[in-house]
């Protein structure tokens, strides 16, 4: 049984830490209700959802109001849709995603993801209608994210697809221009992607999961960074492995708390338990900020030298204590460093500390990539493919998982301020170097898989 201090503890950061289960994502297989017919099909996932998960939102302030833990978002996730569409027009594809958008707003979620391609290998014809919908889809539905697996250190990266992609976030940022680009905050661009990842946008419900699944992603970098500042405030004289273990030792009573709810909600709503997703995933409010850790830590500029071996110290502690808390940690479980969602790293952005080379090292060791990065509206899609092919070869080379989400602003250059409001917060635009990579990326093909993908 844990002692006081531990349930004190666990009700401190209730109260006053920002802990939070960030968000309970249910995966539901619809590949019973492909169809040829765009009305049938839209009629047998808008029904299937409703039955399967009608309940999601109830069983959640259920199990929030019982153990006073707050669920902040209620979401699904559904089979890749490239497989489920295959055969459809751009057109029945935005019909599907209306079907989805409004089974969304029915159930009452906040997003539901899986409007995926699979494409690290080779692009379908069904892989090509749907990567060439994203633009209208992200563009006229305000629930349904997106997202493309292009990469993998199985094989390799396709450059084929980045540069299709390339010009498709353009086209998806022209589009929404008076939000700032914002149907791009919307679509994730991965290297091995996971198929259990509770958070938006790159949620969907891979091909080896349940029918119904629960996952769960429990969030607390208030909770860390509070962990931090009082261990640095004790007097004692420290070491940062001294500051690892109290990161690692927050970490583990985060976890359980998050497969407590998780597993209390599949049991209410009659699905399986996936897994418990322990990822620093910050929000724009202050207190809520990875950034702050690493401020809390040390670190006097993000960014600045010390970042990423910071970064890397979190990362791993994080990753130790949940995996010690729990036997069904998944999806990425690391620290997330969306720049426009973290008022830390969009200010130092602002100073000139973080700049895009900066966050591309600090990738090399956290979880997902260059997320949330507002761009220069006037970049080519092959830049854009280039910057992407960039931070999915760090993902390739490691075996871990990295993405982009890069949202280029039309009309506004380098240093100006992106705004998408709400939890996908502000940030400034970061420069880009001009030198073109345009012969790079339009020699095609693949980027082959690095030799340590040679594992049978």
């Amino acid at each position: 049984m844990p002692g006081r201090d531990w349930i004190l503890s666990t009700v401190e950061m209730l109260q006053h830490e920002h802990l939070d289960v960030r968000a309970v994502t249910m995966g539901v297989d619809l590949s019973d209700c492909a169809d040829r017919n765009i009305e049938t099909l839209c009629r047998l996932v808008r029904e299937k959802l409703g039955r399967v998960a009608g309940g999601l939102v109830q069983a959640c302030e259920q199990v929030a109001a019982t153990y006073g833990i707050p669920v902040v978002n209620k979401r699904l996730s559904i089979s890749a849709a490239s497989a489920i569409t295959a055969g459809h027009t751009q057109d029945e594809l935005l019909e599907f995603a209306s079907t989805l958008d409004t089974a969304a707003e029915e159930i009452g979620i906040d997003f539901i993801g899986g409007f995926s391609a699979m494409v690290h290998k080779g692009i379908t014809e069904a892989d090509r209608t749907l990567i060439e919908s994203l633009p209208a889809v992200l563009s006229q539905t305000s629930r349904v994210c997106a997202s493309v697996n292009a990469a993998s250190s199985r094989s390799g990266i396709n450059m084929e697809a980045l540069l299709l992609l390339g010009g498709v976030i353009l086209e998806a940022a022209e589009r929404t221009a008076e939000a700032d680009g914002f149907a791009c905050c919307k679509l994730c661009v991965f290297s091995n992607i996971p198929e259990d990842n509770p958070f938006m946008a790159g949620a969907y419900r891979g091909p080896g999961e349940p029918e119904t699944v629960i996952n769960v992603g429990v969030s607390g970098p208030g909770v860390v960074k509070r962990a931090v500042e009082r261990l640095r405030q004790s007097g004692l004289s420290l070491t940062l492995q001294d500051i690892a273990e109290e990161i690692k030792n927050t970490s583990f009573r985060v976890t359980r708390t998050g497969e407590l709810i998780g597993r209390e909600v599949a049991r209410l709503i009659g699905a399986e338990f996936g897994i418990v997703d322990l990822s620093l995933a910050p929000t724009p409010e202050v207190g809520d900020s990875v950034g702050e850790i690493l401020q809390a830590m040390g670190i006097a500029h993000i960014g600045g030298p010390g970042s990423t071996a910071a970064l890397a110290l979190l990362t791993d502690a994080i990753k130790k204590g949940g995996t010690f808390a729990s036997s069904s940690v998944g999806g990425m479980s690391g620290a997330f460093i969306p720049v426009a969602e973290d008022s830390a790293l969009a200010n130092a952005a602002a100073r000139g500390t973080l700049s895009l080379e900066a966050l591309e090292a600090m990738t090399a060791v956290c979880s997902v990539g260059l997320d949330m990065v507002a761009l220069p509206g006037d970049l080519s899609a092959e830049t854009l493919a280039a910057i992407a092919a960039d931070e999915l070869a760090i993902g390739v080379v490691n075996k871990k998982t990295t993405a982009v989400r890069l949202i280029p602003v039309p009309g506004k250059k380098a240093g100006e301020w992106a705004v998408f409001g709400g939890l996908f917060g502000q940030s400034p635009i970061l420069d880009v170097c001009r030198d073109s990579a345009e012969e790079f990326v339009r020699l095609g093909g693949r980027i082959p898989a690095p030799l340590q993908s040679l594992v049978n």
